[in-house]
């Protein structure tokens, strides 16, 4: 697996949430995601932004945490919000997304982060199901941007 650090507005990368848009629309019905990502939301210390590439050196994943803080949308002081993961339908199984998790984790925590948090949808069961079986539980009270819709499920993980 080769994971590399790059930028939000690589190519790649906007190669590969270009993909997970279709998927959201495809399983919500909706033009994907609305809360606001910008490149910079994910330049180190402050974030990470991660691709993993195949052996021919195709983009099959990604993966990102950004600082949140107390605020309106509900976060806490010291969160690291979990963001982009995704891994292309023909690159699913074979831990992928799992190895992401635990680097983002680990990076998150080295920048003084407390928590990882994240917001997914009910109809991701598998996403859910890998959170919950890396330790993630549902969070006490929503946060983000979809907190408000009922498919939305929030889930937390401490990192200290």
């Amino acid at each position: 697996m080769d994971v590399r650090a790059t930028s939000f507005d690589h190519p790649d990368a906007q190669l590969l949430n270009d993909r997970v848009q279709q998927e959201y629309q495809e399983r919500y019905g909706d033009g994907g995601d609305g809360s606001v990502v910008l490149t910079a939301d994910f330049v180190p210390p402050n974030g990470l932004f991660l691709m993993v590439y195949d052996a021919d050196g195709r983009p099959v994943a990604t993966g990102a945490w950004r600082v949140q803080d107390h605020n309106e949308e509900g976060y806490g002081d010291g969160d690291a919000e979990l963001k982009r993961m995704y891994v292309i339908p023909e690159a699913r199984g074979q831990g992928h997304a799992r190895r992401l998790l635990a680097l983002l984790e680990e990076d998150a925590r080295a920048a003084g982060r407390v928590r990882m948090v994240l917001e997914t949808g009910d109809q991701q069961p598998e996403a859910i199901a890998l959170y919950a079986s890396c330790g993630y539980v549902p969070a006490q009270a929503k946060f983000g941007h979809y907190r408000e819709y009922d498919a939305s499920r929030c889930l937390v993980k401490p990192l200290v």
